[in-house]
């Protein structure tokens, strides 16, 4: 039975990696039509809480907001191991510094912003979209904020503007709990029910699979494409990037990264910083 599905994902390298095969018809999509848009994270977290798309990758962060409306697929998910987004300054600071500073930030919904709020909890979010994707860096420069949060592709340039490390979340991530950092996740809308949830989680797992299958075509896919800074178009920090968030736990999220999300939610929990009432976490087939 054929159905429409609508896809919504980032503008960054590998949500375009682990959908690509969709979008070309590389694989059997079962019957389904993919409709695509591509948004900046923190878009697609509003998209989400909006319910205005079947399929959206979000961050790991606004899941208890939209619980209720999605379940979170098993694959597609981003996950730092001793890695992770990082906040950068134009001078030296310890992580504690951040506190009352104002921080340019990809989105108050977004996972990174939630792990720094546990560093440092007085930081003054400011929010800067990640596209164009120079704005965060300009800001810095500007002095609009003090500091940075950078996800995607940003973490691997910032040396090469002169920026200087003030915290890895990962790395923090990793010494609170010794877990993996779980960053993003794709959810699927609940209300298209569950032999619909199985066979769009099929298509996409075949997606994926196809990617990791294909993944120097892709690469220079990639690289192709203009996305506002011809560093993005360096094929070696492509695959330095991919390497990172499209990899094994992309493939399969495995029971670390799952348990990793729950206790995500335990911090922030405990933290205030999120409903105290949000404790569902659930997985589709």
């Amino acid at each position: 039975m054929s159905c429409d599905i609508s896809l919504a994902y980032s503008v960054d390298a590998d949500d375009a990696f682990m959908f690509h095969a969709v979008r070309v018809g590389a694989v059997d999509t079962a019957g389904l039509t993919f409709t695509h848009r591509r948004a900046d994270t923190a878009e697609l977290n509003r998209l989400a809480l909006a319910q205005a798309a079947d399929v959206v990758a979000v961050s790991v962060g606004v899941y208890p907001r939209i619980a209720a409306a999605y379940q979170i697929l098993p694959h597609g998910a981003s996950v730092g191991r001793g890695y992770g987004p990082v906040v950068v300054a134009p001078r030296p600071l310890e992580p504690q510094q951040l506190n009352g500073l104002r921080v340019g930030i990809p989105g108050a919904t977004t996972t990174a912003w939630l792990v720094l709020r546990l560093i440092a909890p007085r930081a003054i979010g400011v929010e800067i979209p990640i596209a164009p994707f120079n704005r965060i860096f300009d800001a810095v420069t500007a002095g609009e904020v003090d500091a940075a949060l950078l996800i995607h592709e940003g973490r691997l340039l910032y040396p090469s503007r002169g920026l200087h490390l003030v915290a890895d979340l990962g790395v923090f991530w990793r010494e609170r709990t010794g877990m993996p950092l779980p960053l993003g996740v794709n959810v699927i809308r609940r209300g298209l029910g569950p032999p619909l949830v199985a066979r769009v989680s099929s298509v996409l797992r075949a997606s994926i699979q196809w990617a990791m299958a294909h993944r120097p075509e892709l690469i220079a896919r990639l690289a192709s494409e203009d996305r506002g800074d011809e560093a993005l178009k360096n094929p070696a920090l492509i695959d330095e990037y991919l390497n990172l968030y499209a990899n094994a736990d992309t493939a399969a999220l495995p029971e670390d990264g799952q348990r990793a999300v729950a206790r995500l939610f335990d911090d922030a929990r405990a933290a205030g910083l999120i409903d105290a009432a949000a404790n569902t976490v659930d997985w589709a087939p």
